[in-house]
């Protein structure tokens, strides 16, 4: 086994920088054969695991939490959006959300787990999302997705948990961030279409396209989601005010928001989400990243990556 480990020092705070001692005994330990690769800026993940793949890394390794996952899942995707070989994938999670090793339901978290995970060996089948949408420059671009790519007022999050405190946790700053953000957000027209079937024409407060369970921080947005179905679960929710929100959303919590009848949810191969109304850019959330904007398409490639379980 030779493992190639892409570590975002900055990562939860800064506490990867803090493990890495221990990630290095405990590689030594198993002997595995390692090498460890340090992101110093946005997206230089990706270009770190291109190139530990292209030296023939039989597994590829991520310490960090889910934007630098999202980050390396990219290089497991060709120029035209088609999913490309590549070795198995683990995740060491150590992050602020926390929402894809969430979903993944693993039994140990952390350094020692990720390390638990590839001492056994097991893998398990992942399915892998590609959305296409559009850069700031309107540019035409493809991004892999593993837990969920959503459109609404989640964009608006993410860019408050970015530029708020990373030291409240995980589900404190999501939970601060989707308050402030709730404050200032106006519901936006959009058509959605299903496998090329209209679904929903109109206002929504935000559409989850799923792979995963979770997302910002805790909140069970897609109760039902598979990252082994070959299945995308798309959740809208429709126009709902900002005191109805605020009084309601403690209910994505625990699953339950599928009762109301704002809520929609259906599941599908292809999802294609339009903007009705073209006086302002509409921000797109890709595993808590924010790299464009609508119009956007999604598809789910089954089983396309391997992933080190349990």
């Amino acid at each position: 086994m030779r493992v190639s480990v892409v570590i975002n020092p900055r990562a939860g705070a800064g506490s990867a920088a803090r493990q890495l001692p221990a990630l290095r005994k405990g590689l030594n330990e198993l002997g595995i054969e390692h090498e460890i690769l340090e992101t110093q800026r946005p997206g230089h993940a990706t270009s770190l695991a291109i190139g530990a793949i292209e030296r023939g890394c039989t597994q590829l390794a991520v310490v960090g939490g889910d934007g630098t996952l999202n980050e390396v899942s990219q290089a497991y995707i060709a120029a035209d959006g088609t999913p490309r070989p590549g070795p198995p994938l683990a995740l060491l999670p150590c992050g602020t959300g926390g929402d894809f090793p969430r979903s993944c339901e693993f039994r140990q978290g952390g350094i020692a787990g990720g390390l638990a995970r590839l001492a056994a060996g097991r893998q398990r089948p992942l399915d892998l999302g590609v959305i296409t949408l559009h850069d700031i420059n309107a540019r035409v671009i493809h991004r892999a997705f593993l837990n969920v790519a959503s459109v609404g007022i989640s964009g608006e999050v993410d860019e408050r948990v970015e530029r708020g405190p990373k030291w409240l946790g995980g589900k404190a700053a999501f939970l601060l961030g989707t308050v402030s953000a709730a404050l200032v957000y106006q519901n936006v027209p959009v058509a959605i279409e299903i496998d090329g079937n209209p679904w929903h024409e109109g206002p929504m407060l935000i559409t989850a396209i799923a792979n995963g369970r979770f997302l910002g921080g805790g909140m069970h947005i897609a109760p039902e989601a598979s990252f082994s179905d070959g299945l995308l679960d798309v959740v809208c929710v429709g126009d709902l005010s900002r005191a109805k929100f605020l009084s309601l959303f403690p209910r994505v919590y625990k699953g339950a928001h599928l009762e109301l009848n704002v809520v929609r949810a259906l599941r599908g191969r292809t999802v294609s989400v339009r903007p009705l109304r073209g006086d302002k850019p509409i921000l797109v959330d890709v595993d808590g990243e924010t790299p464009g904007y609508l119009p956007l398409s999604a598809r789910i490639f089954p089983g396309a990556l391997q992933l080190s379980s349990d």
